[in-house]
């Protein structure tokens, strides 16, 4: 098959992805946030378990433009959001682009709680746009801690397959194809160990204020309340880099610039990094991620 009669077959799809973007930003720009752009070029890619940049020249194409964002928010950006390309290297496959398109917002004064309801009322609001599963978006969403989720899919508690070296794996294949069948479904309250970014909660030292949401066993969206303690964003940092380190793997400086910021003072805020393409293909009936992107 030629690549102009491949196109040709993506229309729809297409179609449906412009009508998705104007519809996000028209979400934004109705409730006050302010559009940015920030570099995909970097010098300092964000240092992370197990995400790791591509090399573009002496810089690195960003994986998330979450430090630079963050940025913003310590220089007084109350609500910002943005929606633009990121990289990440050999992830490919059915749900996976090395290039793919990351919708990133913050707001000061909330946190991942209060994210949750603005995610809820966006894709509420999308859905009803797209004229797509508004019965699907406008049912009560499935909330499960993480812990609650290894139990009734596995048996087991969070913690065991953390101490075996299992956590990514189990949740990979035997949890998330569970995950957003029937109703939207959301991960919460992370173990603090799987959450390098975010706060932990203070009656919890050992849970992070993290969560994911899944739709038809899709990933679509990562939340947290904001770290704002340089020292400890410091010594996980360290933490990260000694694992890479250990494993023979790249290992990023960590951003001056970024840390800076922190040092500055960080205000209490929640963020979230939203899929695109995957979002897509829930709104298309997509069955593969490069139905819904010019390749």
């Amino acid at each position: 098959m030629s690549k102009n009669s491949s196109l040709a077959e993506k229309r729809s799809f297409l179609e449906v992805r412009s009508r998705l973007l104007m519809a996000l930003r028209t979400f934004f720009y109705e409730h006050s946030y302010l559009e940015v752009e920030t570099p995909v070029r970097l010098k300092y890619p964000a240092l992370e378990d197990y995400i790791d940049a591509e090399q573009a020249g002496d810089s690195w194409l960003r994986t998330s433009p979450e430090l630079h964002m963050k940025r913003l928010v310590a220089a007084g950006y109350e609500k910002i959001f943005q929606i633009g390309p990121c990289f990440r290297l050999d992830e490919c496959g059915e749900r996976h682009r090395p290039e793919f398109t990351m919708l990133e917002w913050y707001e000061t004064g909330t946190d991942y709680r209060g994210i949750l309801q603005q995610t809820m009322n966006l894709l509420r609001s999308v859905s009803a746009v797209l004229q797509v599963r508004q019965d699907y978006f406008n049912l009560e969403w499935q909330v499960l801690t993480v812990d609650q989720a290894f139990i009734k899919y596995t048996g087991k508690g969070v913690d065991y397959f953390i101490e075996n070296d299992k956590f990514e794996e189990t949740l990979c294949f035997e949890i998330e194809p569970h995950l957003g069948i029937s109703k939207p479904t959301v991960l919460i309250d992370y173990p603090a160990s799987m959450a390098a970014l975010s706060k932990k909660k203070e009656e919890n030292p050992a849970i992070a204020e993290r969560w994911e949401l899944y739709i038809d066993g899709l990933e679509i969206a990562n939340a947290y309340s904001e770290l704002t303690d340089v020292e400890e964003q410091r010594r996980r940092f360290e933490k990260t880099r000694d694992l890479r380190a250990g494993q023979g793997r790249v290992v990023y400086e960590i951003d001056p610039d970024f840390m800076a910021a922190l040092e500055k003072g960080l205000p209490d805020c929640g963020g979230i990094a939203l899929g695109v393409d995957r979002l897509c293909m829930v709104f298309s009936d997509a069955t593969n991620i490069e139905q819904v992107v010019f390749d």
